[in-house]
């Protein structure tokens, strides 16, 4: 009597309501974990191989599911039940031609070999960096970078051929950079796709390489390449010019260049936005009884009007003396702190001064002391 199949769930080791994703996910575990590539000879390990794949075949295709789920196996092999297990999907013996490639391409992330190395190909995105000051970052400037790329050849304009012979057509793979086997196993004829090794997936074989890039199309070359720094742009940010990579393969287009652009500390100046933060240091005397001031700031230095009685640590704008937008119109404000410095290395005289105005001084000329010691007394 014939051996009972296995439910197709049991198999995959998920549930009834098990999603699409699921099923994937349990398939791709189990079919490497039993792979007839991985357990040469081992008869048990195809035996369970050929049955994970069975049981993915019916349950990953929604129309065999609802059949399998409504008539169990006999919905979805009508040999099932008539003197033995039966085939599968109609197949005597089981699996067919079945192509591993493809379906190990789907599910584990490969891809056409002849698609990858026989087209045209971008070439590789490079990297730089570039120092700027602190203005120049704000207002924008025009820098010089050092680039080391490849570039197509001159001598045989990329071809990789020396002068006046082309590229032969790969005899292994025919030109398609990809060769296909077949091998004989117990489940049936299983078929693979490799790139050709002969000709590294491109489907040509060169003959007569060219002297000067020995080959490969392209020679590498130190160059000066000019670029803009926009206003506005911050420390850490990243300019990309488009097709100033290494040379694009076969036809492609160039990479990238990607600068990324560090802003040098500025002494006065911090950042946050586009707004502009600075400290002013201001005199007791000028706290107290008011001042004008000279504030230094990006575009220079302009006069701002210190009103009398200002604490320390009053933080007052400057509209539109921040950094511009670097998307676009406007700019942000600047921020100003004042600091009152108290003096030190007073002289005697100095310091009697001092005692003889503090004495002269009421509660009512120290708001924030008067109230500071009424919530104490509470």
């Amino acid at each position: 009597m014939a051996e009972e199949k296995r439910d197709y769930y049991e198999v995959l080791g998920v549930s009834k309501s098990a999603t699409e994703d699921e099923l994937k996910k349990a398939y791709r575990k189990l079919a490497k974990q039993y792979h007839p590539d991985l357990h040469p000879d081992d008869k048990e390990a195809e035996a369970k191989f050929k049955e994970i794949n069975e049981a993915y075949a019916i349950l990953s295709d929604s129309s065999t599911r609802a059949k399998y789920d409504q008539f169990g196996h006999a919905g979805v092999d009508p040999n099932y039940g008539a003197g033995g297990a039966g085939g599968w999907g109609g197949f005597e013996g089981g699996f067919a031609d079945f192509d591993l490639g493809s379906i190990f391409d789907s599910f584990f992330g490969g891809g056409s070999a002849h698609s990858r190395n026989n087209g045209p190909q971008k070439g590789e995105s490079l990297r730089a960096s570039v120092m700027v000051s602190f203005e120049e970052a704000a207002f924008g400037c025009d820098k010089e970078i050092n680039v080391s790329r490849s570039e197509p050849c001159d001598e045989c304009g990329g071809t990789g051929c020396a002068a006046g012979t082309t590229a032969e057509v790969c005899s292994e793979c025919h030109g398609t950079g990809t060769v296909r086997t077949q091998r004989q196993t117990p489940m049936g004829v299983f078929s693979s796709t490799t790139t050709c090794r002969k000709c590294n997936g491109t489907g040509k074989i060169i003959l007569q390489p060219c002297k000067t890039c020995r080959g490969s199309g392209s020679v590498r070359r130190q160059r000066k390449i000019s670029v803009h720094i926009p206003a506005g742009i911050d420390d850490g940010q990243v300019i990309s010019l488009r097709e100033q990579g290494g040379a694009g393969k076969r036809g492609g287009p160039a990479g990238d260049l990607l600068i990324s652009v560090g802003v040098r500390p500025h002494p006065l100046f911090k950042r946050e936005g586009n707004s502009v933060l600075c400290e002013a240091p201001i005199t007791f005397a000028q706290a107290a009884l008011g001042a004008e001031l000279e504030i230094p700031t990006i575009d220079g230095k302009v006069k701002y009007t210190l009103p009398e009685g200002t604490q320390t640590g009053t933080t007052f704008r400057l509209r539109g003396k921040g950094i511009p937008n670097l998307h676009g119109k406007g700019r942000g404000d600047q921020y100003v702190t004042v600091v009152v410095e108290v003096p030190r290395n007073l002289s005697n005289d100095q310091k009697e001064i001092l005692r003889q105005l503090d004495a002269s001084l009421s509660e009512n000329n120290h708001a924030k002391r008067k109230s500071f010691f009424e919530k104490f007394k509470k």
